[in-house]
């Protein structure tokens, strides 16, 4: 085929649908605009996209709506953003740390904030106890003063607090921020979570049958890390002896963050120590600016 889209008549109407011969007030997004839109019809125009394909894509995606939060981890993109921000930290000196992963679509704010030790699980739930802890460490080895550990995870059903169709979990189950003292050290206990399926009949497991995928995750704990003087952390755990550890759909899955539960009884822990950058800006200590639900 004829490639049009480096023709004159299609880079001037790139340049008008962007908003190039307008005035300069949004030059970022501007720009932004003008290549994804120039992405999407050098993809049409590779693939002959027929008018019926176009729309039928279309209509998949707005129905889907609800579900980019977890269309965006499973087509890879998400771990692709984390990909890109460890390029850019080897380029800027950041080494070492507690490798970043995935946040997921389900992080609720205002959790309750509490003391070390606390219990997550304020609903009753038939599976095991899962007790973790360890200690959060800088650089150099030295303990993170005053630092808040945001933890949150499924129930054994493998549903969250605020996103669970039964609507039986209480709010904040299996969720909390725990403030840490000046050794460092954090705590907590919680009953088991399990991996779950991206919901039955959605968008997301549509497109994942499409592609011959499965759309499962594995059992995980999902932490953020804040602390004055430290780059926050965005990460999570996948229990090591999950069969579904290193087939995670939403590519959460990243060496340093497999942790082998310690089994005994109905007993599960996971002792797991955090090491944080230092920041070298304010900025460095907030997480990002993603929207997320609050409570």
């Amino acid at each position: 085929m004829t490639d049009i889209v480096k023709g004159a008549a299609v880079q001037d109407l790139l340049d008008r649908a962007s908003g190039l011969s307008e005035d300069d007030s949004t030059p970022r997004l501007k720009a932004i605009t003008r290549d994804l839109l120039e992405a999407i019809m050098a993809i049409v125009e590779k693939h002959d996209i027929t008018e019926s394909e176009f729309w039928e894509a279309t209509a998949f995606l707005q129905g889907g709506a609800e579900e980019f939060g977890l269309i965006v981890p499973g087509v890879g993109l998400e771990h692709f953003l984390d990909l890109h921000m460890d390029a850019k930290d080897a380029e800027n000196g950041y080494e070492g740390g507690t490798p970043r992963t995935i946040e997921g679509p389900l992080y609720v704010e205002g959790a309750p904030l509490a003391e070390n030790g606390v219990n997550l699980s304020t609903d009753p739930d038939d599976t095991e106890t899962l007790t973790m802890s360890g200690v959060l460490r800088g650089p150099d080895g030295e303990p993170v003063k005053d630092a808040i550990l945001h933890v949150w995870h499924a129930n054994s059903k493998g549903f969250y607090s605020h996103f669970d169709p039964t609507g039986e979990q209480s709010p904040f189950n299996n969720r909390r921020r725990i403030q840490l003292g000046d050794d460092g050290r954090y705590a907590f206990e919680s009953k088991m979570p399990r991996g779950y399926s991206c919901p039955p009949g959605g968008a997301t497991e549509k497109l994942m049958q499409l592609l011959g995928r499965h759309g499962d995750r594995p059992a995980h704990v999902h932490f953020f890390v804040e602390a004055p003087g430290y780059r926050a952390l965005t990460t999570q755990i996948n229990f090591g002896d999950d069969p579904l550890a290193r087939s995670d759909f939403a590519f959460g899955t990243r060496d340093g963050l497999l942790p082998v539960p310690n089994r005994d009884g109905d007993t599960a822990h996971v002792e797991f120590d955090f090491e944080l950058q230092k920041a070298k800006s304010s900025d460095d200590e907030k997480f990002s600016a993603r929207p997320r639900l609050s409570a």
